[in-house]
């Protein structure tokens, strides 16, 4: 279901808007004045982050009703994002806007819809988003397609959405500084899509169609201005340049074996970026983008090294630099036959202890959050099987959420055996040493305590050979 069909039961929120701020009696054309607020269902969290192009402008604290409300004296009209951790959507300001917005934790994105000055432009971007988002969805089975079926599918869906999009800016009439995100989000969905079919095609099928694509199938790159300051942070752009550079790269170097190729074919990303983008801020978001790729994937950590020499000779970025020669340096030290680095663990009692006094004998930790239901199941019923085909090994599981209690309920729901349940006393410290960015990595340590794979995926097919 789209977000703006649920205008209804949002109780539209007008009232709510008009007691806050007495209607829009304060709105004078000589200024920049803006409200922003809402209501948030089932929150994670008491505040809402109000951004502009990734930077924190405001924390607005939810009251007892899990309401929030903000002035704003001089809001510069643009697109800016509101955060709800770990979600987040954007929201475009016109000149005097004041947006109510409607938020669900549970079904952030489907349960998003805007009432007040300047909703319908932004419950269309919302409702275009839900489109992308659903044609997402089924795009791996249109990778399977032959070439002529894929671009029949693939344009039949954008023109659908293109008559969408010219119905809704012929009835709203909107700015052309709002086009520019709204054409955007419509044009850069398909083009990924494009970018993507070659390489995901080979993949699936092993039928290579490179030589194949109609001579006019990337045309659209000509007419993309890659320099657009005001793309720089916007979603789908960056995502459609991160599967272009993959897919120039891919071609350009079309290696056998990606993991053996993982060292050459990033940094050819690196130069391509480097040729491609005049603007800086561009340029480095798209080398951090790579840069935190490749450092974060399961690879040969020994090119790291290599990779990151490339990386500072491009990057002009402070911000990002260092914190990426940070990850490149935990990378390091989870090579195979370091000692593992120690950080602080709790127990069912509330007991701390020391991840190193835990190392009697070989062991595997990995990893859940009760925010992943489906993992926290899959994850543990995997290991219960593991154990039991290799009851050499201790198999240590670390919640990485920060309340006790919220942890100790989801282990009284569940029963994991003899698993030994752990949480992570602060997941920041556990999460630059052990460099835990995604829940299915595991690190396997041997009977001495040192590392025997920092950089393995509990669901890979070969996983059980690395206990071996």
């Amino acid at each position: 279901m789209i977000a703006y069909s649920k205008k209804i039961p949002f109780i539209c929120l007008v009232a709510t808007l008009y007691a806050f701020i007495g209607c829009q009696k304060e709105f004078k054309d000589d200024n920049f004045t803006a409200y922003f607020g809402g209501e948030v269902i089932n929150p994670k969290s008491n505040f809402v982050l109000f951004l502009k192009d990734d930077v924190v402008i405001d924390t607005i604290y939810l009251d007892n009703k899990n309401r929030f409300i903000q002035k704003f004296d001089s809001l510069a009209p643009g697109l800016y994002t509101f955060k709800h951790e770990p979600e987040y959507q954007y929201v475009y300001f016109d000149k005097n806007d004041s947006l109510m917005v409607r938020i669900n934790s549970m079904e952030f994105d489907e349960s998003i819809v805007f009432c007040g000055r300047g909703d319908e432009k932004n419950n269309f971007l919302m409702e275009l988003y839900l489109k992308n988002e659903d044609d997402r969805s089924k795009m791996f089975d249109d990778f399977d397609l032959n070439l002529n079926a894929f671009i029949q599918n693939s344009d039949s869906s954008y023109q659908s959405k293109k008559k969408f999009y010219s119905h809704k800016k012929e009835d709203i009439k909107w700015s052309d500084d709002f086009d520019l995100y709204a054409k955007s989000m419509l044009d850069f969905h398909h083009f990924t899509k494009k970018e993507i079919y070659p390489m995901a095609h080979k993949m699936r099928t092993g039928e290579n169609v490179t030589n194949e694509l109609p001579v006019n199938y990337y045309n659209y790159r000509s007419k993309i201005d890659f320099n657009n300051k005001l793309l720089t942070n916007y979603s789908p752009f960056v995502k459609y340049l991160t599967h272009m550079l993959n897919n120039v790269a891919f071609t350009n170097i079309y290696p056998q074996n990606l993991e053996e190729e993982a060292l050459e074919l990033h940094i050819q990303k690196l130069n391509i970026a480097d040729t491609l983008f005049k603007n800086e801020s561009i340029k480095n978001k798209i080398i951090d983008n790579i840069a935190f790729s490749y450092l974060l994937e399961d690879q040969n950590i020994d090119q790291n090294k290599k990779f990151l020499i490339r990386y500072n000779q491009l990057s002009t970025d402070n911000s990002n630099l260092n914190e990426i020669n940070k990850i490149g340096e935990s990378i390091q030290l989870l090579k195979k036959g370091n000692d593992l680095p120690e950080v602080t663990l709790v127990d069912i009692t509330g007991k701390t202890t020391t991840s190193k006094s835990l190392l009697n004998q070989k062991t595997v930790f990995f990893f859940w959050t009760e925010n992943a239901e489906s993992h926290l199941v899959a994850v543990h019923k995997k290991v219960l099987e593991f154990q039991r085909n290799n009851p050499e090994y201790q198999f240590i599981a670390v919640n990485i959420d920060e309340e006790q209690d919220k942890w100790l309920k989801v282990l009284e729901n569940h029963s994991f055996g003899s698993i030994k349940e752990f949480r992570a006393e602060n997941f920041e410290d556990l999460k630059e040493k052990w460099v835990i960015t995604k829940l299915h990595r595991t690190l396997i340590i041997d009977e001495t305590g040192k590392i025997s794979n920092g950089f393995v995926n509990l669901f890979d097919v070969k996983f059980a050979e690395n206990l071996k």
